[in-house]
């Protein structure tokens, strides 16, 4: 979850989609904002390179990322793309497939990545194609699989509730994961 407001409409979609899918598919939430990261620095062609281990939020970061067969991306609408807290987790991903003992890009591939993004209102969606574009980008360099993006609008925190495509669409979202 990349939204810094808990409950917010992105939330609520991703939770109503989750909610349908068959109950021995485990699921595990991660607020971003709840594993704080440092800048980050790409050190690749600088004297800096040093490779350090994974510590503390970015270890469980990574394990949790390693772990999943499934990513669902979950981040509000903000200027075009992602929030800042996707963004960082993101770009450490770019640190990670330097660790030698993870080897990250092969571990990521085959694995799917699924969108969840809230808009303040139906005429902003060509705004999110930047995000959309940006995460889908992002899979196909990882060579991982392409779930599905699913936009919701709502403004204000419950307004997403108030737009029944968006709920039947959530309800839908995952229908062919088994």
């Amino acid at each position: 979850l990349g939204s810094s407001r808990h409950g917010g409409n992105t939330e609520t979609l991703a939770k109503i989609a989750a909610d349908k899918l068959p109950s021995q598919i485990e699921k595990r939430w991660l607020r971003l904002t709840d594993f704080a990261l440092s800048p980050f620095q790409d050190t690749r062609h600088t004297e800096a390179k040093g490779i350090h281990p994974p510590t503390e939020n970015e270890r469980i970061l990574l394990d949790e990322t390693l772990w999943a067969t499934d990513l669902v991306i979950a981040s509000p609408l903000y200027w075009y793309s992602v929030s800042s807290a996707t963004k960082l987790y993101l770009d450490y991903w770019t640190y990670w497939m330097r660790l030698p003992e993870i080897n990250f890009l092969s571990e990521m591939k085959g694995k799917t990545m699924w969108v969840i993004c809230a808009l303040s209102d139906e005429e902003s969606e060509k705004m999110s194609k930047p995000l959309v574009e940006m995460l889908e980008l992002t899979a196909e360099y990882m060579q991982m699989n392409s779930g599905g993006v699913l936009l919701g609008y709502g403004n204000r925190p419950g307004d997403v509730l108030n737009d029944k495509n968006s709920i039947e669409r959530a309800e839908k979202f995952f229908s062919d994961v088994k």
